[in-house]
């Protein structure tokens, strides 16, 4: 089995990436921004059966400089990069975002391009696909890409994060290969305190913390599967060069959220609201609540994504909408993270 590095350790894709290569006999390591990340990490594995000992290691390093990736990379076969910012509210300047996106990206593919690394799978985004273009039916697939011009700081570092990587990889890599995988919505099972967006959004509609639904549209992905997708892409031949979206089903309304997660968590699940919001209740409630700011241009707005390409190339086989969704309620329950009584 490979030696493989894996960016940005302590989040939620970085861990459940670290958790599938573990499973599947590869000698790990991580970067993370300081070692004493490290018992938070070894205590998340453990949450997944998984004791890791000297087979896991951990290398400080940040996207804003150059200490630390070499030592990282040296003798890695494969590179993951999952690292990523991602503010939990907008940023006085879209180049806050964008800046150490695309420069820590292109700082970890020079590293694995000197040292011989043979691929790297990069964690792009839905959002470098399916932004800045008119309403419309048909799916976006791997072959689209959003228009950076009119999207939120986010939206724009995804995309120009990853346009850099392919660009980098076709005028200046020397045999490095590259691998994108471009998730939708991530949910599934919580191993840690620290929640994606998308976590966020389920532990306040379990907590009853919002009076309604607001009338946003997810296309969703469990985190396993993205893990999984990442561990397909790192050695199947015929994901050199490619991008993946990661997608499991149809895109579903948070009212549609609401609904199923009410009719399946039993009492756990009786303070998640009954009611879809009207749209002007949500913006008038994004003036005071920055979550909500930077989702209140998405409402009333529907994607939708295919992800038959992963399936038809690389055999991968995601889990249901349902069975994601209940995962994330289920470990923020069983984890204390949300108030259920």
């Amino acid at each position: 089995m490979s030696t493989v590095l894996v960016t940005g350790g302590s989040g939620f894709v970085g861990v459940h990436t670290i958790a599938a290569l573990l499973r599947g006999g590869h000698e790990v390591r991580t970067t993370v921004r300081s070692l004493e990340r490290e018992p938070e990490v070894r205590a998340m594995l453990s949450r997944e059966g998984l004791e890791p000992g000297p087979k896991l290691r951990f290398h400080v390093a940040d996207l804003s400089a150059d200490e630390g990736w070499r030592d990282a990379i040296r003798g890695c076969e494969h590179v993951h990069h999952v690292a990523s910012p991602f503010p939990p509210k907008a940023p006085k300047h879209e180049d806050e975002l964008i800046v150490p996106a695309r420069e820590g990206t292109l700082r970890v593919l020079r590293a694995a391009d000197e040292l011989g690394v043979k691929r790297v799978v990069l964690t792009s985004s839905f959002a470098a696909i399916g932004y800045g273009h008119p309403p419309r039916d048909t799916p976006f697939d791997e072959r689209d890409w959003t228009n950076p011009s009119d999207v939120r700081a986010y939206v724009k570092s995804k995309t120009l994060a990853e346009r850099a990587a392919w660009a980098f990889v076709g005028e200046e890599g020397r045999r490095l290969e590259l691998s994108v995988v471009n998730p939708v919505g991530i949910f599934g099972p919580v191993l840690g305190p620290d929640l994606s967006a998308s976590i966020v959004l389920v532990r306040r509609l379990v907590a009853g913390a919002m009076p309604g639904s607001p009338q946003l549209y997810f296309a969703i992905v469990d985190v396993r599967d993205v893990a999984d997708l990442h561990v397909r892409a790192m050695t199947h031949p015929d994901a050199k060069g490619e991008r993946f979206l990661a997608v499991a089903g149809e895109t579903m309304s948070v009212h549609a959220i609401a609904k199923l997660l009410r009719a399946r968590l039993g009492s756990e699940g009786r303070r998640v609201p009954r009611w879809q919001l009207p749209n002007w209740a949500v913006r008038l409630a994004a003036r005071r609540d920055p979550e909500l700011a930077q989702i209140a241009g998405e409402l009333g707005r529907v994607r939708r994504a295919s992800g038959e390409k992963a399936r038809r190339v690389l055999g991968w086989s995601p889990r249901s909408n349902e069975e994601a969704l209940l995962a994330s309620a289920r470990s923020l329950i069983d984890l204390e993270l949300i108030e259920t009584e």
